[in-house]
């Protein structure tokens, strides 16, 4: 994949006030030393991404901020909600279609393809979310369910913007905080990672497919990291809980940087 960098997300979810977030990033940023083709990323609450974007600024910083979710009209009349054009200048990546989006508050294919084509339109790296529930897996739907996400998300976009999103494949019953939650073995993320090339390189071609990175989310933590990212066809981590801590995720960096050295 030539010199596609590895990405190293944290999604911090509903916790840390916008103080805790700005001591917890200055820890980050104190440990955390920069390195070729890895980004670092962090998607803290809504409230805190204008704070700590001015200290990132300020520290000259070369971690990014990510938006945990938005609207996908850019204005309007749609009270509590923040459009990705208002994010604009704050983040240089969204969260986009995250299980807990699509399965606790009803997001459908039809609102992360217009999310996906919101965070294009006004240069932000969409971030998509894609997997399956135990009951699909369990099922013999996970292929369909891949697929019928995947390119449903793209499909609001033209071609050649496609070498600006990225694509986060979280199998939704190995996620940490989920109630039968279990770290996914590598040979059961595998097939999936593959499909997920594979039909991306089917349908748009080989160049296309090379081009998009795609990460492995779902209880990610310092002891399996590195399994996971030496699998072939995974270009990085979202990670969930362990993000939360400072040592196991600047020990999950540290990996990525051996793994990509």
């Amino acid at each position: 994949m030539g010199c596609m960098k590895t990405f190293v997300v944290g999604n911090w979810k509903m916790n840390l006030t916008v103080g805790e977030s700005s001591l917890f990033l200055q820890k980050l940023q104190k440990k955390i030393k920069p390195a070729k083709n890895l980004e670092v990323v962090v998607a803290p609450s809504a409230i805190a991404l204008q704070t700590l974007s001015l200290q990132l600024e300020r520290n000259k910083s070369k971690i990014k901020l990510a938006a945990q979710n938005f609207h996908y009209r850019d204005y309007g009349a749609f009270t509590g909600e923040i459009s990705v054009s208002q994010l604009h200048g704050i983040i240089k990546y969204a969260i986009v279609g995250h299980s807990e989006r699509r399965h606790i508050f009803g997001e459908t294919n039809r609102e992360v393809k217009m999310k996906v084509a919101a965070a294009i339109r006004n240069n932000i790296r969409p971030i998509i979310c894609i997997g399956e529930t135990e009951g699909e897996r369990a099922s013999g739907e996970t292929a369909d369910v891949i697929r019928d996400q995947l390119l449903s998300s793209l499909s609001e976009i033209d071609v050649e913007d496609f070498k600006k999103v990225i694509i986060a494949y979280e199998p939704v019953w190995a996620i940490s905080g989920g109630k039968s939650s279990r770290a996914a073995a590598p040979d059961e993320v595998i097939d999936v990672i593959r499909l997920i090339h594979t039909t991306l390189a089917d349908t748009y071609g080989k160049e296309i497919e090379e081009n998009i990175p795609v990460l492995y989310g779902g209880s990610v933590n310092a002891d399996n990291a590195g399994a996971y990212l030496t699998m072939k066809g995974v270009n990085g981590l979202l990670i969930g809980g362990a993000s939360l801590m400072s040592e196991p995720f600047c020990d999950i960096v540290e990996t990525a940087k051996r793994v990509i050295a």
